[in-house]
């Protein structure tokens, strides 16, 4: 079979790039190993899908080159996307933070895409076929003929379930390692290195932390309890802050300022966490001790979940007296316990619950114009490069924008545009 683009991966990045390609008037053909599509898309944002933050910007990704997303985002933004959303009759809310979700489930966004990539311009077209796994890719350079001006294109040949296919460009859109139960591989990692293409550490990103078993004894018990916290790790550049839900785990901590803090984490240094930001807690346990004849973890537990304050009073006799007989320098310490909890994970819960895979691609191999490698026809789009953005609808905003200055690529590269 004879094509002029070859998407290996029918995920967001892929089946988005696919159908841009395919109205731009290129014959493009999507390969996946899975057998279901998009099956990340079906799983997002407890199966109402985040589909894009409204505020994104480059500020919201992490890269070894940080300022690599700066064009892709700036071509094609989430506004685009909505308005894309608007024209299929998707309808959806923004629940929080400017994260938008649709109103009925992932699947419309799914079928938003499908439909995308079978609105082909003329000439044009999108094949899928699912499952079919590549086995092998092999390139082919072409000399330039000595009676035309325009760019020689190499072939690609690529070693398929369903036979040989032949094509100019080979688009990689296969994800990182993250969720390995929907099908997350190395493969995309693996045709950067076939073709000598530079590779940033991987590591899982938007994932739980994990403390040893002996040390989170104390705070076992506080299983299942959320609320809302400052939390932050590392310095200078390399800080990362936020301002979100906590939930405590049997294992460690979890919920949306972990998964957040996961990404600026690494392995060995600690993180800070306020477990009650909106609250001064130095006046008021100061004010308990002149008014209130209370336990302290009683009055404690008016400024913070009850189940929280008796875990830590319970850390130290000298918390567990009625306030008016706490020494000040104990309710200093128990404030400072409270506002500054520093503690060391002794790792995370790995790529089985990531949300997203940090690292990937070296930015330094790719046109950020349109993401084609060194290897000339190689474009790598999505997860498999090295941006990664937080939670609420960043890593889709990167998909589409990625995908689009992608597939503009590929139809200049085919002498389209």
């Amino acid at each position: 079979m004879n094509v002029d683009v070859v998407i290996v991966g029918a995920g967001a990045a892929g089946l988005f790039c696919a159908g841009v390609a395919g109205q731009l008037g290129l014959k493009v053909l999507v390969l996946d190993h899975a057998p279901k599509v998009a099956e990340k898309i079906r799983i997002s944002g407890g199966g109402r899908c985040n589909f894009t933050n409204r505020d994104a910007t480059p500020a919201q990704y992490l890269s070894a080159n940080p300022h690599f997303c700066r064009s892709a985002l700036s071509r094609y933004t989430p506004q685009d996307f909505i308005a894309l959303v608007q024209r299929h009759g998707v309808p959806f809310h923004e629940k929080h933070k400017g994260q938008l979700f649709c109103d009925r489930s992932a699947e419309d966004i799914i079928e938003l895409l499908l439909k995308e990539c079978a609105a082909g311009a003329a000439g044009g077209s999108v094949t899928r076929w699912q499952p079919c796994a590549v086995k092998n890719i092999r390139y082919h350079d072409s000399p330039a003929s000595a009676e035309s001006t325009a760019p020689s294109l190499g072939r690609y040949e690529l070693d398929t379930d369903q036979g040989v296919v032949s094509c100019h460009s080979v688009v990689v859109a296969s994800g990182g390692l993250s969720i390995p139960k929907i099908g997350a591989t190395d493969f995309g990692y693996r045709v950067a290195r076939q073709f000598d293409l530079r590779l940033v550490e991987q590591r899982p990103g938007l994932v739980p932390l994990t403390f040893d078993g002996a040390a989170w004894a104390p705070y076992a018990q506080l299983a299942g309890l959320a609320l809302p916290v400052a939390m932050e790790t590392g310095s200078k550049k390399t800080k990362g802050l936020f301002l979100e839900d906590l939930l405590f785990t049997h294992r460690g901590l979890s919920g949306p300022a972990v998964l957040q803090i996961s990404s600026y984490w690494q392995a060995g240094s600690p993180i800070r966490i306020n477990l009650a930001p909106d609250q001064d807690l130095p006046a008021l346990l100061a004010r308990a001790k002149a008014t209130s004849r209370k336990l302290l973890g009683n009055e404690l537990g008016q400024h913070v979940p009850s189940r929280l304050a008796d875990a830590w009073v319970q850390q130290d006799a000298a918390w567990q007296r009625p306030c008016t007989d706490v020494t000040d320098k104990a309710l200093t310490s128990l404030a400072e316990r409270l506002s500054r909890w520093e503690l060391v994970p002794t790792g995370t819960e790995g790529y089985k619950k990531a949300e997203v895979t940090l690292g990937g691609v070296d930015t330094r191999d790719l046109s950020q114009q349109t993401m084609e490698s060194r290897q000339p026809g190689l474009f790598f789009i999505g997860e498999v490069v090295d941006v990664t953005g937080w939670l609420g609808g960043y890593n889709f905003q990167w998909a589409w924008a990625s995908a689009h200055a992608c597939a503009q690529g590929l139809a200049a590269r085919q002498g389209k545009l």
